[in-house]
């Protein structure tokens, strides 16, 4: 993909599937823990829009769709999804070496990325005043966390001398770096979720995921319950994420 293409990745598939529903709904939170499991999977975008088409068609020629039910959910496009991937790995088998484009634009102006950094390490920071004084009030084991997230929005702030680097900038540096201060936030806001909280979000993630359990493997199901739960602890904490992929 391109990298314009690679780093919208979400907003491509959000926007694709809201004019083939034709629709403007806000995606569920099972819909954006989907899409992460195929980005994670490395997915190509092309391949999860031509699965989206597939799974339409296949939901017209239903019962449901007869009965004037509409698709609600990329839940019913997993299968679709995977088949179109695979279809796309085995068409790149023996296809020559890429061919890298010599477009050099960035999809990012460095004021953008500039602004996000510093509208993460603020919201960070905010986060963090507000488990401290929630902790004064109510005595909750939260300064450990707060300490954490203090320290994720200084490590953001060092990472903003890069957008002064010359040249075209390493976008893939940068996500990288992000990447591995988020899955450290992470395994932090796991560890510190109080276990009513965690078990709210279990059931909810349940529910969410009842109509679609026996259409998917045990391997796609911890996948998703897995980027389920980080986004809604992300959400618990009031915590941003700080991908690239979250930038529009």
């Amino acid at each position: 993909m391109e990298s314009f293409n690679y780093f919208n990745y979400f907003t491509e598939i959000e926007d694709y599937f809201w004019r083939k529903r034709g629709a403007h709904l806000l995606v569920s939170p099972l819909d954006w823990a989907i899409v992460e499991t195929w980005q994670k999977a490395g997915i190509p975008l092309g391949a999860v829009l031509k699965g989206i088409d597939r799974a339409f068609e296949s939901w017209q020629r239903s019962r449901r769709a007869a009965g004037g039910r509409q698709l609600k959910s990329l839940a019913y496009c997993v299968d679709a999804v995977l088949d179109a991937a695979a279809e796309s790995s085995e068409a790149a088998v023996g296809a020559g070496p890429e061919v890298k484009s010599s477009r050099t634009a960035e999809p990012f102006s460095r004021d953008e990325l500039r602004k996000y950094l510093e509208r993460n390490a603020a919201r960070l920071r905010t986060a963090s005043a507000k488990l401290l004084e929630s902790s004064k009030r109510n005595g909750a084991a939260t300064p450990a966390l707060a300490g954490r997230l203090e320290d994720t929005a200084k490590r953001l702030e060092e990472v903003m001398p890069l957008l002064d680097s010359p040249g075209a900038l390493d976008l893939e540096d940068l996500e990288r770096r992000l990447t591995v201060l988020e899955e450290k936030l992470s395994a932090v806001l796991s560890a510190d979720v109080d276990e009513e909280a965690l078990l709210s979000v279990r059931r909810e993630m349940d529910r969410s995921l009842a109509p679609y359990r026996r259409k998917m493997s045990a391997e796609q199901l911890a996948q998703l319950e897995r980027q389920y739960i980080q986004k809604r602890l992300f959400e618990h904490f009031n915590v941003p994420r700080l991908s690239l992929f979250y930038l529009t």
